[in-house]
């Protein structure tokens, strides 16, 4: 019997990394640019983007933070104030030496070429996150503790020279959302950190139906300059980790460096305690390693372009432009008379010229929750030919059209509540428990063996160390642990109530 065939090759046991490029290939989302290192972000996976960023966005909004925007060019000075910031940037920087071009004749080709001349008195870094030009804002805008806290979010793009870059998950240039505050105090700073750490989980898990660990980064994995760095860490298909979103309590190192200040409470001087937090469009990367299938991406509803794509069926001219206005007026209705999850049914009828068959597999391939099909009969006898996305792609059922008007905002949330335990029962069955050191290295010999819990009390020197000889990281120490009670250490035999979740990552 011969092997069935799909949609995407390689299939992602056979080559996951190709078939996750051919996934984003045929979905048609974006492509390697002249730049290097940089995409060009297609308009599917671009309206992909506006719905992270426009569900995101509200949910900032909701918890009282304001958008702002601050320049793309640093000064040089600016990432020095911070000297562990510095150095934790340094390699990836893209430095802006000059201000101007001329051009002159090259003697040897004979061809005009531009030079660049003006040198700048000081240099600029395209920012590769702005955590320096925006605290000098900050030392501007407070002066007193009436003036905090300060919520500010920016959505941006930025820069970090990436050697090996993959489309959404590491570019040389990528999009995102930075949030920086100012507080008071430590409580009020560690409190918002919490909090935007929690909206990222509870946002990765409702709206793109990925279940996160949620816990704090060791100080080997900090993010450089901060005091405690939260993360929510996404395990995808072959089992590794994706570091999906970020929160970071800077205490007061960067208010020194950037010298914000205000008077508080008691009339003295005070330095303000900040935060900065992060999501970006590895988000959109990191959903098509967890969710995409053999025969390409594979969308939960809440954050899909378009939710349901009707395809008219026209074998026959005579039936054609009745056959286009009941998929108009279908797509009508629901847009007018049903909503899922808050917004109208997002509907689109597709009603290009080409084949049935190359429309069907084109949205199969951009990975749309449900499909319709309406044919001659189909309008005769007022059905639709339903088909889901978290089905196989041949698999239809043939319901009453107004059935299915009723039914499509719990057909929708059904598919997004399957995405999501699918997922979970895959991460469950795939984080080990680990409590011997021989046990912990036997675990790492094959290529995806998935992740390992265990005790922890270990210096960052033998974290390190076992990072570097097995090619893994601490993800995070999580949250909410389970099982917190005393146990040996697994490497140094300590008594701990740590425990660390290790694996292989992106």
């Amino acid at each position: 019997m011969g092997k069935d065939r799909t949609a995407i090759t390689p299939t992602r046991e056979e080559d996951f990394p190709e078939w996750y490029q051919q996934v984003v290939r045929a979905a048609d989302m974006a492509e390697n640019s002249e730049t290097r290192g940089c995409m060009v972000i297609k308009p599917w996976g671009f309206a992909l983007w506006e719905n992270i960023q426009s569900q995101l966005d509200t949910r900032f909004k909701d918890t009282g933070h304001q958008n702002a925007y601050f320049p793309l060019l640093i000064p040089l000075s600016y990432l020095e104030k911070e000297a562990e910031h510095a150095e934790g940037f340094a390699t990836e920087c893209a430095v802006v030496t000059h201000h101007r071009l001329e051009t002159e004749k090259d003697e040897e080709s004979g061809k005009t070429r531009m030079v660049p001349t003006g040198k700048l008195t000081e240099p600029y870094v395209i920012r590769p996150t702005s955590e320096t030009i925006i605290g000098a804002a900050f030392s501007r805008w407070v002066e007193s503790y009436r003036d905090l806290p300060l919520l500010i979010n920016q959505w941006a793009n930025v820069m970090r020279w990436e050697m090996r870059t993959r489309l959404f998950l590491r570019t040389a240039e990528f999009l995102w959302q930075e949030g920086h505050t100012a507080h008071e105090t430590q409580e009020e700073a560690e409190e918002e950190t919490r909090l935007i750490h929690g909206l990222y989980e509870e946002f990765l898990r409702d709206h793109l139906a990925i279940p996160v660990v949620a816990g704090e980064k060791t100080e080997a994995e900090r993010f450089p300059g901060a005091v405690n760095t939260y993360t929510v860490e996404a395990m995808v298909q072959d089992k590794k980790a994706i570091q999906a979103g970020t929160s970071h309590y800077l205490g007061q190192n960067f208010a020194r460096a950037q010298e914000i200040t205000f008077t508080g409470r008691n009339g003295e001087i005070e330095y303000v305690h900040t935060t900065s937090w992060g999501v970006s469009t590895r988000l959109i990367g990191t959903l098509i390693m967890a969710h995409a299938d053999d025969d390409g991406l594979v969308l939960p509803p809440r954050i899909a372009p378009q939710q349901v794509v009707i395809v008219p069926v026209t074998p026959k001219e005579d039936t054609r432009d009745a056959i286009i206005e009941s998929c108009e007026a279908l797509a009508e209705t629901l847009r007018r008379e049903q909503s899922y999850a808050g917004s109208p049914i997002r509907v689109h009828v597709d009603k290009r010229d080409l084949g049935g068959g190359v429309k069907k597999w084109e949205w199969v391939k951009k990975g749309v929750p449900i499909r319709l099909e309406i044919g001659p009969r189909d309008l005769e006898g007022r059905k639709v030919c339903l088909q889901r996305r978290d089905q196989a792609p041949n698999e239809k059922e043939f319901v009453d059209r107004e059935e299915f008007i009723r039914n499509a905002p719990q057909i929708l949330s059904e598919i997004q509540q399957l995405l999501l335990d699918r997922l979970t029962v895959f991460r469950d069955e795939n984080i080990t428990s680990c409590s011997s050191l021989e046990d912990f290295n036997a675990h790492w010999e094959s290529d995806n063996p998935g992740w390992l819990l265990t005790p922890w009390a270990g210096s960052t020197e033998e974290e390190e160390a076992l990072s570097k000889e097995h090619r893994i990281t601490i993800r995070c120490l999580p949250n909410n642990q389970q099982d917190d009670t005393e146990a040996p250490c697994f490497l140094t035999g300590g008594s701990t109530r740590t425990r660390a979740l290790w694996g292989r990552a992106y």
